[in-house]
């Protein structure tokens, strides 16, 4: 596969369509379509076929239902690896799952490990236990969901990573720990860290003003990639300037090395 010192990735924020599936694939399918031969990746927010919602059992789909099926067409279509979060059902256990797709057609998958109690995921699905990294065009990228930020263990860059992805349904009202807490996990781990999260309310009343964003290893917020509508920004991150920064400030090697059980 061909390695890509310049990857560009692509935040698509939108007010999902409570429980619609339909919907919101017509959606992203007609913003993602305007960057044909403009991207390398696409991120979709968590759950972004229904929203947040608690009804697995009326929602869940198959990974060989519509929206799988959606994904991979879409994205051998239009060259570009796309990703996000979905309501899936397999061996009759309902998960978060967070989908990878590339256009030759390869599908990673991982399950939410962090399940929001709070809001009652931890009883209507089940939380995943592996972690993943994707290597997409040279790019170890590892995928976490929403409240999986909170854990910056299970985050931990084990010197496999160069991009981390959060996909995310962040309520406005915790809007500042979901800012603070991206920036950590790039200056922690020393990677670029992308975050998607969603617009608008949903049907439960709670409301979420995206500011999806894309962070340098520094901390920095890369310039114009604040995002508070609806619709896509894309910016390309360097894996040139990632390995210099390493390499000028190498923390990694007196980093503790943690056992998950």
């Amino acid at each position: 596969m061909e390695i890509k010192n310049n990857l560009r990735i692509t935040l698509l924020q939108f007010d999902l369509a409570w429980e619609n599936p339909e919907q919101n694939r017509r959606y992203a399918e007609a913003q993602i379509r305007q960057l044909t031969g403009k991207s390398d990746l696409v991120i979709l927010p968590e759950t972004f076929t229904t929203g947040f919602s608690m009804h697995p059992s009326d929602l869940a789909e198959s990974m060989d239902g519509p929206t799988v099926n959606w994904l991979l067409n879409l994205s051998r279509t239009i060259g570009i690896a796309i990703c996000g979060s979905l309501i899936i059902k397999d061996n009759e256990l309902f998960y978060n799952r967070f989908i990878f797709i590339t256009p030759e057609g390869e599908i990673s998958v991982y399950n939410k490990r962090h399940l929001f109690s709070i809001g009652g995921e931890s009883i209507a699905f089940t939380a995943g236990d592996q972690r993943l990294i994707v290597n997409y065009l040279g790019w170890r990228i590892a995928p976490y969901v929403c409240y999986d930020i909170r854990f910056p263990v299970w985050c931990r860059n084990l010197n496999d990573t160069d991009l981390m992805i959060f996909t995310a349904n962040w309520p406005a009202a915790r809007n500042e720990v979901w800012k603070t807490l991206l920036k950590a996990r790039a200056i922690e781990n020393q990677v670029y860290v992308a975050g998607v999260n969603r617009t608008g309310t949903d049907a439960t009343g709670v409301l979420y003003l995206g500011e999806s964003r894309i962070i340098n290893p520094r901390g920095e917020v890369i310039p114009e990639t604040f995002i508070t509508d609806e619709g896509l920004f894309s910016y390309e991150v360097s894996m040139n300037e990632l390995v210099a920064f390493r390499e000028k400030f190498p923390v990694a090697g007196d980093a503790d090395q943690f056992l998950i059980i």
